[in-house]
């Protein structure tokens, strides 16, 4: 009799799980994200892992944000995950957050994980490729939602921070999914035929400290504009011992951390914090400054400017590693997904359509953003 009602419990418990799990789209959770925070969710879609992007993504939504960041469970120690990442918190002198209570989420490390891992964090093995990842995987995902209304950093008219809200890099995502299971896992191989081969296109290996790297990549260009924003991007970080709320580390930041979402340890001139992630065994030698230029100018743009559009965002920070590429006389630039945004090859008279094209594609069919409205001009000339 024990043994019956001991089963018949298990299936209760089993058929309520089951009944909790809300079956929807990628493009239903960000009509709406705070509706579904905190709920377990299923759902099937294409995963893309890049420099600096993680994400579950569907062009087809219509949003500002066509994707749902992703993100572990704490302690999965996984490999897959964004190359740089800059995580937004509140310095340690601004006002009391409230850090969200929801349920933990326990991962299934089953072999489909596994396999959704491993070809998550298989590089394309060329050095013409800044973060670069050899496929892209399609997969029904379960999970649970952390959801928000807003997306990214307020201010105040004082010029303060007074509110961080969204997920993954730059705060950009209003969805996080913190997978809890993996199934019907496929892979679609990413197209790097067109990219220059890696022969041609070294770049130095020993750099020392990748900020002086980023500065002296802004003084090759003397006084022009290109010079001025390779220059900006590289303050961004501060001169040494200078605490101006932006922290380096390096490692793999793949997992949610609840504490994260709360208020940082530091102190920050105008109250934000900027913990800024690189994985070094991904960014090898010239790329680790290639990546400083690309967050520095997240941090000055955001601080400058805020983010009023995030396909242009993004743009404009790629526009500086490509001056990054020119300064160091590299013969070529490709980026997730195969998208060649600078080629050595190219006459003058092409490199401002090429390039204003190539990142336009690239931010259009890779990154979770709408198209910019207008690109910036990357002649490098």
């Amino acid at each position: 009799m024990k043994r019956a009602l001991l089963l018949f419990l298990c299936f209760v418990t089993v058929v309520a799980a089951r009944a909790q799990t809300v079956d929807t789209t990628v493009c239903e959770v960000l009509k709406n994200p705070a509706s579904f925070d905190g709920k377990i969710v299923r759902l099937k879609g294409t995963v893309i892992s890049g420099f600096d992007e993680f994400a579950i993504k569907d062009s087809t939504c219509g949003q500002a944000v066509n994707g749902i960041w992703l993100s572990y469970p704490e302690g999965t120690k996984a490999k897959s995950g964004p190359v740089a990442m800059v995580q937004l918190r509140l310095d340690k002198n601004s006002a009391a957050t409230t850090i969200p209570n929801r349920a933990p989420v326990t991962l299934d490390k089953n072999k489909d994980f596994k396999q959704f891992d491993s070809l998550l964090a298989t590089p394309y093995k060329s050095v013409t490729c800044l973060g670069c990842m050899k496929y892209t995987v399609t997969a029904t995902l379960t999970g649970r939602i952390d959801g928000s209304k807003t997306a990214g950093a307020t201010r105040e008219g004082t010029g303060k921070f007074t509110a961080v809200n969204g997920f993954g890099n730059m705060s950009l995502y209003p969805a996080r999914l913190v997978l809890q299971s993996v199934a019907d896992v496929s892979s679609a191989e990413i197209d790097y035929s067109k990219s220059p081969a890696a022969k041609d296109n070294s770049g130095p290996e020993n750099i020392g400290d990748p900020v002086e790297a980023a500065h002296s990549a802004a003084r090759a260009f003397g006084g022009s504009s290109a010079g001025e924003q390779l220059e900006r991007a590289a303050s961004a970080f501060g001169k040494p011992g200078e605490h101006n709320g932006v922290v380096v580390s390096f490692g793999v930041l793949n997992e949610a951390r609840p504490r994260d979402e709360g208020k940082g340890n530091a102190e920050s001139p105008d109250g934000l914090l900027f913990t800024c992630t690189f994985d070094t065994e991904r960014l090898r030698g010239d790329a680790l400054s290639k990546a400083i230029t690309h967050v520095g100018t997240h941090i000055a743009d955001l601080r400058e400017h805020g983010v009023t559009n995030t396909a242009e965002f993004e743009s404009h920070a790629w526009e500086t590693v490509i001056f990054s590429v020119i300064a160091t006389r590299q013969k070529a630039l490709t980026l997730a997904g195969g998208f060649v945004v600078w080629n050595a090859s190219w006459t003058p008279d092409e490199r401002n359509k090429m390039v204003n094209d190539s990142l336009g594609r690239f931010i259009n069919s890779w990154e979770p953003f709408g198209l910019p409205k207008t690109t910036p001009s990357s002649s490098g000339s």
